[in-house]
């Protein structure tokens, strides 16, 4: 336990510093956006003089270090600055969308984790007969397949043909669970697929590789229950999809960009679609950044879930 508390520790510390990384790279590469902050916020009718005045007080003629520090500042206090007119604060505007992008990445990670084991394990207990060749063709075809073309099959099939779900739209859940659920599932599984897909070859890879370990053969040779041989096999064998499952977190938040687009969700991704035709860096920039930070959060996450999960990997 003590080693666990200090590579826990260790991972935690360090998330500071990536983050205020992530500001960094967010902050330079935003600050060479075409987009003209003072020609948004003052509109096509403002004089050359208008802009300029605007541009002074506002500080965008210092110099890069200088708003770069003021921006920190600012982001200590969760200011993340207005949208262009009609002026909103950028973090109410993400506190409204952000739930809604985080629902949807995790009902989309629920159902990928859900594939995946079904998909990976029941390949590996099977290998080599036509359960693992089944399986493999749909983990293929499953990576093969783009998020935002599967989105628009689903809606196409059961949406529009046979009625089943609606098109898009958003349904709170507390006020209507089922109504949220009919909403989501389509967008959910639309990101879940290829995500479940790699996941369930990694599971079967793993589990294979711990199967003929020499615990395993000695454990089943002297009676033990196939049941609990297969639940430590599986246990061991999680180190590897739990790591690349916090870099798929990263996928699934990108994902939900487009998949919100195509189904008409108020989220995040409507957010960046807003702010990169309206030319809004400061939107754009609150929007990136905060999926940049809980992107750093789940990887963090996941490293812990690795510790606990498999306290070999706790001997550094």
């Amino acid at each position: 336990m003590l080693a666990f508390l200090r590579l826990a520790l260790r991972r935690i510390a360090i998330l500071p510093a990536m983050v205020l990384g992530v500001t960094l790279l967010v902050f330079v590469v935003l600050q060479f956006s075409p987009a003209d902050p003072a020609y948004n916020a003052l509109g096509e009718g403002a004089t050359a003089e208008a802009r300029a005045a605007f541009a002074q007080a506002n500080g965008l003629n210092d110099p890069l270090p200088v708003r770069y520090f003021r921006f920190l500042g600012n982001l200590l206090h969760l200011d993340l600055g207005t949208t262009v007119p009609p002026s909103q604060p950028v973090a109410d505007r993400i506190a409204t969308a952000f739930p809604l992008t985080l629902q949807l990445t995790l009902l989309g990670l629920l159902i990928a984790v859900v594939l995946a084991l079904l998909l990976g394990v029941t390949g590996a207990l099977h290998r080599d007969r036509w359960p693992d060749q089944f399986t493999r063709v749909l983990s293929i075809a499953g990576i093969a397949i783009p998020s935002f073309w599967l989105g628009i099959v689903l809606i196409q099939e059961l949406a529009l043909r046979r009625e089943i779900l609606p098109t898009g739209g958003y349904v709170n859940p507390g006020d209507d669970f089922g109504g949220w659920l009919r909403t989501m599932i389509l967008p959910a599984v639309s990101l879940a697929v290829p995500v479940a897909a790699s996941l369930a070859r990694l599971v079967r890879t793993s589990m294979v590789a711990e199967l003929d370990r020499d615990y395993v053969r000695t454990a089943t040779g002297n009676g033990l229950p196939r049941a609990v041989v297969i639940r430590g096999v599986l246990r061991n064998a999680m180190v590897t999809p739990l790591t690349v499952l916090g870099l798929r977190v990263g996928y699934l938040l990108s994902g939900a960009v487009v998949i919100e687009t195509i189904f008409d969700l108020p989220g995040m991704g409507k957010l960046i679609l807003e702010g990169t035709t309206g030319g809004d860096v400061a939107l754009v920039q609150g929007t990136v950044l905060t999926i940049a930070v809980v992107f750093l959060v789940v990887n963090v996450i996941a490293d812990l879930l690795v510790l606990l999960v498999n306290p070999r990997v706790r001997t550094v």
